[in-house]
C-alpha cells in the first residue's frame, strides 16, 4: 500500500462531521502538507455530490470573483458540501464565502489554508458569527496510538523526537530526511516569502536557526535583533510571520503577581520536531545527539497544543521561571485550576523532580507532574 492510499483518522474529523449541513463556513488552517485535502475528502465521502474547488486554480478564482447567483446554482444545485482548497488565493474570500452560504442555505463550505495571515484578515468580519476554525496539525501520539498500537508508537518515539509527525514521513520514513528538507526550504518559506516587506529570506532561516538552537530557552527580540543585524520590529515581524504559517507558537511567562516571577519574555518552539532538525540540519539518531532533553521539551509542548486543540479543550500554557532562577517547564490554567508539568528525557532525573518551593508556597493548590518516555502516552493518548 502506497503512502497517499492510507488514511490515518483524524481526531478533528468527528467535530468537524458535526458541522456538516450547518449552514457555516468551517475553516481548516494548517502548514502545507500536512493532511488538509485529505481530510477535506475524508469528510466529502458518504455525502451527496460534494464540490472540490482549489482555489490557486485561475478558473475558480475568476468563477469566485463573478459572484453570479446563476453561474453558482448550476455548480452546487446539487451539493450540500462546497470545498475550497487552499482558500488564502482568492482576494477578498471572506466576502465570496459569505455570498455563497448567504445565497444558499442548504450549502456547508469547508475552506482549508495554510496560512491564517490573508485568511484571518480577508475572512473575519464578513463571516462573523457563520465561521467555525480549526487548526489542523502533523499527527498527534493519540492518533498515532489508534492508528498503529501503544507497542509501536512506543518503539517508534525516538524516531519521532528527531523526524517529527508530518504524514508523510510517518507513512514514508526512508524518506524522511529528503522530505523534511524540501517542506522547510521550498513549501514554508514560500508561503512567508510571498508577503510583503519580506526581503530577505536569508535573516528569516537565521531567525528560525537562532530559534531552533534556544528550545526551552527565553528569548529576547532585543538579542536576536542584534544577532540578525536587524531592527527589533522587524524580529517582532518575522516571528508573528512564522507562528500564522504555524511553523513555531509562543509560551509566555506566567504569574500570579508574586513579585519574583519573570512574565514579560517569551519561549518559542516549534510546531513539529521534524521541521526543526530541518532548519538545523540535523537528523543524528537520538543516541548521538545532545539536544534530547530540548528535543523532548519541545516534542511535549507541541503534543499538548495539539491534543487540546483537537479535542476542543481550552486552557492557557505557559512557563514559568523567578529571577531567582526556579522554573517550571509548563503551566497548564484551566478554569482556575493550576497543573504544573515538568519534562524529563531521562527517567532517572525525573524520579527526583520536585515541585519548586517558591512555587509550592505561592500556589499550594497547583498540581505537580513529571512526563519522562515511559508516562508520556498515558498523558496523552
Amino acid at each position: 500500500m502506497s503512502a497517499h492510499s492510507q488514511f490515518i483518522h483524524r481526531e478533528l474529523t468527528s467535530l468537524l462531521m458535526e458541522r456538516i449541513r450547518s449552514n457555516k463556513v468551517l475553516l481548516i488552517y494548517g502548514t502545507r502538507r500536512v493532511g488538509k485535502t485529505e481530510l477535506a475528502r475524508h469528510l466529502a465521502s458518504g455525502q451527496e455530490n460534494p464540490l472540490f474547488l482549489n482555489a490557486e486554480d485561475e478558473r475558480v478564482q475568476r468563477l469566485l470573483s463573478m459572484q453570479s447567483r446563476d453561474r453558482f446554482e448550476q455548480l452546487v444545485r446539487a451539493s450540500s458540501l462546497v470545498f475550497l482548497d487552499e482558500a488564502q488565493a482568492i482576494s477578498e474570500v471572506g466576502k465570496r464565502l459569505k455570498f455563497l452560504v448567504d445565497e444558499f442555505p442548504h450549502l456547508t463550505v469547508v475552506a482549508t489554508g495554510s496560512s491564517s495571515l490573508d485568511l484571518n484578515a480577508s475572512v473575519g468580519e464578513p463571516l462573523t458569527g457563520r465561521q467555525v476554525t480549526h487548526e489542523l496539525f502533523p499527527f498527534s501520539m493519540a492518533e498515532l496510538v489508534a492508528y498503529e498500537g501503544r507497542f509501536t508508537a512506543e518503539s517508534q518515539l525516538l524516531n519521532r523526537l528527531v523526524f517529527g509527525t508530518y504524514p508523510e514521513v510517518v507513512l514514508d520514513p526512508v524518506g524522511a530526511e529528503a522530505y523534511l528538507r524540501e517542506l522547510a526550504d521550498a513549501y514554508l518559506m514560500k508561503d512567508l516569502l510571498q508577503y510583503d516587506g519580506i526581503k530577505r529570506s536569508g535573516k528569516l532561516m537565521e531567525l528560525l536557526r537562532l530559534l531552533a538552537y534556544q528550545i526551552g530557552s527565553e528569548v529576547s527580540t532585543h538579542e536576536l535583533a542584534n544577532q540578525l543585524q536587524i531592527s527589533k520590529d522587524t524580529v517582532a515581524k518575522y516571528l508573528d510571520l512564522l507562528s500564522k504559517v504555524f511553523v513555531i507558537f509562543k509560551v509566555q511567562g506566567y504569574s500570579g503577581n508574586l513579585r519574583k516571577e519573570v512574565v514579560k519574555s517569551s519561549k518559542w518552539y516549534f510546531t513539529d520536531n521534524g521541521i526543526r532538525n530541518a532548519i538545523l540540519r540535523d537528523f543524528s539518531p537520538a543516541a548521538m545527539r545532545g539536544d534530547m532533553g530540548a528535543l523532548w521539551e519541545n516534542f511535549c509542548i507541541s503534543e499538548r497544543r495539539k491534543q487540546l486543540s483537537n479535542r476542543r479543550e481550552f486552557a492557557e500554557l505557559h512557563f514559568w521561571r523567578t529571577y531567582d532562577q526556579q522554573e517550571i517547564d509548563l503551566i497548564e490554567v484551566r478554569n482556575g485550576q493550576i497543573q504544573a508539568t515538568e519534562f524529563k528525557w531521562n527517567p532517572d532525573s525525573a524520579h527526583k523532580a520536585r515541585m519548586p518551593k517558591g512555587f509550592a508556597k505561592a500556589y499550594p493548590e497547583a498540581g505537580f507532574q513529571v512526563i519522562h518516555p515511559e508516562n508520556v502516552l498515558d498523558w496523552l493518548a
